[in-house]
């Protein structure tokens, strides 16, 4: 499935968002100037930005306010990446060295802090007190979900239940915040602007689980990340998760070593076990519950093409290949 008929609903609004970020990274630091720019421009789905315009307008938004908010929300999403990248030591992003690969460490996390400050002058302007508190909490909580994950590093106890938590603060919140916004702008009833953000939050975590597969399945190339760097960090995630609980003991014991030690060398025998279990289904029937629940979210809201668009968003975060 393609992103490109969803983005061209929205099209100059995704431009205009295009050039409010380019505009709005221009400072004194070159640093910031040429970091912010590389990070920025070297690609990216903008999902969580098409959220906001998708569901403004579905919710019968016509202001231009959406935009500068699809802007903060990008920019929140950059600097976690920056920041992530930082953590997880990685060397590529968006088929790209990271940015922490060409700058370094404390040049990366500089510039997401600027980023993060920046977000704050953008939402004095806007002005919306309702938007200001659901972005603090959506941030506040992403954050947790990044000291959550690394406290789940080479935990082998890690259940389902704890990892969906876990996906659910680190990734999915930020699309949850993003619906809500955009219905918050469309003055939405307070029983609509739940269910948008129930949509966001079911969107996001299919999105994670749908990576989840692509860090194993998926080519390098198209994803702009190195395969099994999950497994490389030592990150427990769904598929390993099912085979510790459903694989032959000789499987359990192969995952177990490959957690323990962050280990990339077990790549090949983790995908040849994943391949010889249902480990991969399981994920894939999981994210697509997760797009049935954000589908069926938006029930109420009135029929346009804004609607079917975000709809269409929630198959495509299930049956991507990048």
């Amino acid at each position: 499935m393609q992103l490109e008929p969803i983005q061209a609903l929205v099209k100059e609004n995704l431009q205009a968002v295009n050039a409010l970020i380019i505009d709005s990274l221009n400072s004194k630091a070159s640093l910031i100037n040429d970091l912010g720019h590389y990070i920025i421009q070297s690609g990216g789905k903008r999902l969580r930005p098409l959220v906001v315009l998708l569901i403004a307008r579905a919710c019968g938004y016509e202001g231009l306010d959406h935009i500068k908010l699809a802007t903060i929300i990008e920019f929140i999403h950059t600097a976690t990446l920056l920041h992530d990248d930082v953590v997880d030591d990685a060397k590529l992003r968006r088929g790209k060295k990271s940015a922490n690969a060409v700058w370094g460490n404390e040049a990366a996390v500089l510039v997401g802090d600027f980023l993060y400050s920046k977000t704050f002058q953008m939402l004095i302007d806007v002005g919306n007190t309702r938007v200001m508190k659901v972005l603090a909490d959506a941030t506040n909580i992403v954050a947790e979900g990044e000291a959550l994950q690394l406290l789940e590093r080479h935990n082998l106890e890690t259940t389902e239940k704890k990892y969906l938590q876990v996906i659910q603060c680190k990734t999915a919140k930020l699309f949850e915040a993003s619906a809500q916004i955009g219905a918050i702008l469309g003055n939405a009833d307070s029983e609509l602007e739940e269910a948008a953000a129930q949509y966001g939050l079911h969107l996001g975590t299919a999105f994670q689980l749908l990576d989840d597969i692509l860090d194993y399945q998926a080519s390098s190339t198209l994803t702009g990340k190195t395969l099994g760097n999950d497994l490389s960090d030592g990150k427990l995630t769904l598929p390993l998760i099912y085979i510790l609980q459903n694989g032959k003991p000789n499987e359990i014991r192969i995952v177990q070593e490959a957690i323990r030690t962050g280990g990339g060398k077990y790549l090949p025998a983790i995908q040849e076990i994943l391949a010889l279990n249902s480990a991969i289904e399981y994920t894939r029937q999981c994210a697509k519950l997760e797009m049935e629940k954000a589908q069926k979210s938006l029930v109420k809201l009135k029929p346009s093409p804004y609607l079917e668009a975000a709809l269409s968003l929630a198959e495509f975060a299930v049956h991507r290949d990048h």
